[in-house]
This record gives C-alpha cells, structure tokens and sequence, in this order.
C-alpha cells in the first residue's frame, strides 16, 4: 500500500522554490532574489535555502552582533598572549569579566579593566533587541500572530536581568555574567552559594517545572507527529476535521493511552507557556536575588519552604565573634 511519503522517509520533493508573499515596491530590494537547494538542510528540514529578507534592521543587528562577538574573542586572544594554539587549548575556560565593584555602575570604565565588557554587552544587547524588532515586524508584514516575538522577549527578559537590570539595582557591574564558557557556569555555582542556595528561590523551582514541563510537552508532541508521519502526520491543520486521517490516530492514541488528548491547537499553546514561563520565572528568581531576598535559604525557613536544621547544641561560630574578643 502507497503511505504518504515526507521528510521523515527520505523521499525530498523538488518544485520552483517558493518565493513568499509578494513585498510592496519599496521592500523589494530587501528581500534576497536566489534560492538553492541543500540535500543535507533536507534531512533535518525545508531542502530550500532562501530566499532571506535582511532590510536595514537585520544587517544592524547583524553587525552589531559581530562587533560583540569579536569584541569578546579578542579580548579572549589577548589573555592568551595572542597566541592562536592556546586560544584553541583554552577556549572553554577564557572569558571577558566585569569591571570590579570599585566601578560600580559607572559606564565609564578603561577598557583593560572592564570597558571592553560594557561595550560588547552594549554591541551584543542593541543587536538582540533589533533583531527581535525585525522578528515582529516580518510577523506583522504576514499577518502572523506575535507568539514568536513574545516568546522571544521572554529569553531577552532573562538575559537583561542578568547582564544589565540586575547588575544597575546592585549598583555594580560586577554583579554581570562574565562572557564565558566554564566562567558563565562558574559564576551559576558561586551565585547559588553565596545567595544561599538558588534551589530554595521559588521562581527557580517554577522556572525548572516549566523546563521539564516544555521537555516533556515537546517530546509528547514531537514523537506524536512523527509516529504518524506515514500519513501525513504534519499537515495538521488540513486533517483536523477529517476522518480516518494522522491526526485522528494520534487524538485516539492519547485518549486511549491516558484518557485524554490535547487539540492540534492546544498542545502548542502549552507547549508555548511552558516555555515562555521558564526565563520568565528564572528571570524574575534572579532579579529578586541580593535586591529583595540575601538568602534563600533562610527565606525558605522563615516561609515554611525548608525544614530547620536539627540543634546539635554546638554553637554557630558567627555568633562567637573573633577569639581575641
């Protein structure tokens, strides 16, 4: 019996690409015009490669962005004494720190003691921004929903947080992620310990619900689609209402597997929240950190959250003052 063949069974259909919508006389020149075709890009995706409408926001962005980026890499170079072999060794450990706290919030720092940071934030934070203004208004253009925009505001949100509100409520730059691989994972750990424990911070324990949550949504749907892909399991909206069809194998399976199933429209409005809420949450679990809360965990234990530590009848040594007192 002939099954519907897509993506998924290697089969790759080749047609006149297609070009889009058309764009109004004054767009036209910013929208590229040629368009090929990538055997590989077809094994995980759409074969077609353009057409890639840039206009004057992208390339912005676009430059900006490359600016932060060899910003940060030559800075990184120069720690290693421009030398390109352990640059290379090195790699995941070299980072761009933060002026030290004796700047405070003052954006004007030398660049050898953490001016280089605050322009690649800058660099790095304008060309984010544009590029989620270009993400919103190709969306208008469309007449697409701004769900992508939206969600991709909430990620900004979490990355402001970290690299500028934050840091400008603490009054310090120094309170900023380094640029970094090892020292962005370094500065996680010793911000958990010295603010007592991140795992005791509510909208941390809300924003790794959501990141399971979205593991887990994604994966459910993910495997439903592909399960049914044999018949079309992709055109989800053509199938809805019909009979015997991909969608309804995959509505029948999870009703009769858990009792219940999700619409085609629903699972990724869930999917979309959990998402969103995970840097929503995560965000705001770190912009209270050190502004509002000093420490989790004894916030935990006043609250109820966290159980107290059994009296051992042996005294707290910060209570005993210095042995020359």
């Amino acid at each position: 019996m002939a099954q519907y063949q897509n993506i998924f069974t290697q089969v790759q259909l080749r047609a006149s690409p297609e070009m889009g919508v058309p764009l109004p006389a004054e767009q036209q020149g910013s929208r590229t015009q040629g368009t090929t075709f990538s055997h590989i890009m077809g094994l995980i995706g759409q074969a077609q490669i353009g057409p890639v409408y840039l206009g004057y926001l992208g390339v912005t962005s676009l430059v900006l962005g490359l600016i932060a980026f060899e910003i940060i890499g030559l800075n990184m170079l120069a720690s290693v004494g421009w030398d390109p072999i352990q640059f290379v060794r090195q790699l995941f450990w070299l980072s761009l720190e933060p002026p030290g706290p004796e700047y405070g919030f003052s954006p004007f720092v030398p660049l050898a003691e953490g001016g280089w940071f605050i322009l690649a934030g800058l660099c790095f934070t304008s060309s984010v921004i544009l590029w989620w203004i270009r993400s919103y208004r190709r969306a208008s253009a469309l007449g697409m929903g701004k769900h992508v925009s939206w969600a991709f505001a909430s990620a900004i949100f979490l990355m402001l947080v970290l690299g500028f509100i934050r840091p400008m409520m603490m009054g310090s730059w120094a309170e900023a992620v380094p640029y970094g691989i090892f020292p962005h994972l370094d500065w996680t750990a010793a911000f958990s310990i010295r603010y007592g424990n991140l795992f005791y911070n509510p909208f941390h324990a809300l924003s790794i619900v959501f990141l399971y949550g979205s593991v887990l949504l994604f994966a459910m749907h993910g495997a439903t689609i592909l399960a049914v892909g044999r018949y079309g399991g992709e055109r989800e909206i053509e199938q809805i209402t019909d009979r015997g069809t991909a969608s309804e194998r995959a509505a029948l399976f999870w009703r009769w597997t858990m009792g219940f199933n999700a619409t085609m429209e629903s699972i990724h409005r869930w999917a979309w929240w959990f998402a969103v809420l995970t840097t929503l949450t995560g965000g705001i679990g770190i912009l209270l950190t050190g502004t509002v809360v000093d420490n989790w965990y004894l916030w935990a234990q006043e609250h109820g959250y966290a159980s107290l530590y059994p009296d051992s009848n042996v005294a707290d040594p910060a209570s005993m003052g210095s042995a020359g007192e």
